[in-house]
C-alpha cells in the first residue's frame, strides 16, 4: 500500500501545518513533503505495485504515466515556496502551506481515483483548497476572481456530478449492477445503456472540462491566473488539469467500451480545436502578461484534448504533452511571479525593461516562450510534433492545418506580449520596485531547473516514461 502514502502523507503534513506555531519554520514542511512525495512517485513510477480490479484507488497505469509529473513540479514549486514566502513575510502563511499540502494530497488522489464518485468528491475538494489560495493578496480583484472561480468551477463539478449519475444509471439501464468503478463500466462495456451513455458524456465533458478550462468554460481562467500568486497559478495549470484530463481519458474509455467511441472522439476533436481558436484570437489581443499565461493553458488543454481524439498514439503523445506543458507552465508561472513583483504591474503599458531590472528571470521567461510554443529541442516541440503526425496518419489533414495555424497565431500573440515587458526602458513603477526585489537563487533556480527538466524531457526522454505512457494507453484501449 505504498501508493496510498502518496495521498496521506501530504494530508498529514497539511494537518501539521495548520497546528505549526511559527511561520518562519513552517513553510519548510513544503519541500520536504515534496521530497518524500516525489520520491515515493519516480519509485512507483520504476517498480509499480499490482493493481486490485475492484480498487477504488490505486496507482494504476494512467496514474502511473502522470502523476510524477505533477509531482516533480510541486517539488519545485516548494523549494520556491520557501523565499517567496519569505518576501511576503507581511502576511502569515499557515493557510498557504497547509492547502498547499492538501492540494498535494487531492491531486494525488484525484490521479488515482478508479470510481466515478471518489474522482468526483477529489475534484470538488480541489476546487474548494484553491479558493484561499487564490485569494492570498487579498486585493479586490482577487476576491472577485476567486468567487468567479467558485462560481464556474462550481457549475462545472455539479455538471460532473450529474454525468456520473447518469452514467451510473445507464449501467443499471443496461441490467448492470450500478457499479461506478471504472473498470466495471468498461467490462459491461455495450451492455451499457447507450443514451445514458452519450447523455453522461456530454456532462461529464463540459463538467471535468471546465476544470481544465477549455473554451468555452475557460472564462474562471484568466482572472483567477492573473490574480494568483505564481506558486498557485503553476499548480493549477499543471496540476489539477491533469487530474480533469485523466477523468476524461478514463470516461472516454467507458463510452468507448459502451460502442460509442467515435462519436466521443468527434467531441473531443472539436472542443479542442475550438479551444485552441479561442485562445490564439485572445493571446493577439491581451495586454496583461499573467492572463497571457491562462489564455495559453486553454490553448494546450486543447491541444491535450485534439491528441486525445487521435485514438491510441494521440493518447500517447498527450501524455508525453502532459508532462512538456506541466514543466514548462511551471517555469512560466514562477519566472513571470518574479517579474511582478519587481514591475509593481503586470501589463504592457505599465512594464518595460524586465532585461534591466530582473535579468535572470527575464531571460527564463523568454526562453519559457519560446518553449511553450513548441520551439525544439524541448520536450512540447515532439509531443506537438506527434500529435501533427498522427493527425495526418489518421486523415484529419483539415484538423492539422487548424491546429498548426492557431500555433502560429499563438506564438505572434505571446512573442507581441512578452518582448513588449522585457525589451525597452523600465517604467517608473517598475524602476522604483524592481531596485528592491533581489533575484535569489531560490527565485531563479526552480523555474530554471524546470525548464533544465524540459529540455531533458526533449532530447533524452527516459525510457521508463515511454514505458509507462505505453502501459497507460494499453489500459485505456484494451483491445487494438
Amino acid at each position: 500500500m505504498k501508493e496510498s502514502l502518496l495521498i496521506l502523507v501530504p494530508l498529514v503534513a497539511a494537518v501539521a501545518a495548520a497546528l505549526w506555531p511559527g511561520d518562519r519554520t513552517r513553510v519548510w514542511l513544503l519541500p520536504v513533503v515534496g521530497v518524500l512525495h516525489t520520491a515515493l512517485a519516480f519509485w512507483l513510477l520504476v517498480e509499480p505495485p499490482p493493481v486490485d480490479p475492484g480498487a477504488w484507488l490505486a496507482f494504476d497505469p494512467l496514474a502511473r504515466a502522470v502523476l510524477p509529473a505533477v509531482s516533480l513540479l510541486f517539488l519545485v514549486c516548494a523549494v520556491y515556496a520557501v523565499s517567496y514566502l519569505r518576501v511576503r513575510a507581511e502576511r502569515s502563511n499557515r493557510v498557504f502551506v497547509a492547502l498547499l499540502l492538501a492540494l498535494l494530497g487531492l491531486l494525488s488522489a484525484g490521479h488515482q481515483a478508479r470510481h466515478l464518485g471518489v474522482l468526483w468528491i477529489a475534484t470538488e475538494a480541489l476546487t474548494l483548497a484553491a479558493v484561499p489560495l487564490l485569494h492570498f493578496n487579498g486585493t479586490a480583484r482577487a476576491f472577485e476572481a476567486t468567487w468567479k472561480y467558485l462560481l464556474v468551477g462550481g457549475t462545472g463539478i455539479a455538471l460532473s456530478l450529474l454525468g456520473s449519475f447518469c452514467l451510473g444509471y445507464a449501467s443499471l439501464h443496461g441490467g448492470g449492477g450500478g457499479d461506478l468503478t471504472f473498470a466495471a463500466l468498461t467490462a459491461q462495456g455495450t451492455g451499457l445503456s447507450r443514451p445514458w451513455v452519450l447523455i453522461a458524456w456530454v456532462l461529464l465533458l463540459i463538467g471535468y472540462g471546465t476544470k481544465m478550462g477549455l473554451a468555452p468554460m475557460h472564462t474562471w481562467k484568466p482572472d483567477a491566473y492573473g490574480e494568483a500568486p505564481g506558486i498557485v497559478g503553476a499548480l493549477l495549470a499543471g496540476g489539477v488539469t491533469t487530474v480533469a484530463f485523466t477523468a476524461l481519458l478514463r470516461v472516454r474509455a467507458v463510452v468507448a467500451a459502451a460502442g460509442a467511441g467515435p462519436v466521443a472522439d468527434r467531441t473531443l476533436l472539436a472542443i479542442g480545436l475550438f479551444s485552441m481558436v479561442v485562445a490564439a484570437l485572445f493571446l493577439l489581443g491581451t495586454r496583461d502578461f499573467k492572463r497571457m499565461l491562462a489564455y495559453s493553458s486553454v490553448e494546450h488543454m486543447g491541444i491535450l484534448t485534439i491528441a486525445a481524439s487521435f485514438g491510441r498514439v494521440g493518447v500517447w503523445a498527450a501524455l508525453f504533452h502532459v508532462w512538456g506543458n506541466s514543466l514548462t507552465k511551471g517555469a512560466l508561472f514562477l519566472s513571470g511571479g518574479n517579474i511582478r513583483r519587481a514591475a509593481g504591474a503586470r501589463t504592457m503599458d505599465e512594464v518595460g525593461g524586465m532585461s534591466l531590472l530582473t535579468p535572470r528571470s527575464a531571460a527564463i521567461f523568454v526562453t519559457g516562450m519560446f518553449v511553450v510554443t513548441a520551439c525544439p529541442p524541448f520536450g512540447p516541440f515532439f509531443s506537438e510534433l506527434l500529435i501533427v503526425r498522427t493527425a495526418f496518419e489518421t486523415h484529419h489533414a483539415a484538423a492539422a492545418a487548424l491546429f498548426l495555424t492557431c500555433l502560429l497565431l499563438a506564438f505572434f500573440g505571446l512573442t507581441r506580449l512578452v518582448f513588449a515587458i522585457v525589451d525597452g526602458r523600465p517604467r517608473t513603477a517598475a524602476r522604483a520596485v524592481g531596485k528592491r526585489f533581489p533575484e535569489t537563487a531560490g527565485v531563479v533556480v526552480p523555474p530554471l531547473l524546470l525548464l533544465g527538466f524540459s529540455l531533458w524531457l526533449g532530447l533524452a526522454t527516459p525510457e521508463v516514461l515511454r514505458t509507462a505512457w505505453t502501459a497507460a494507453v494499453a489500459h485505456l484501449f484494451p483491445t487494438p
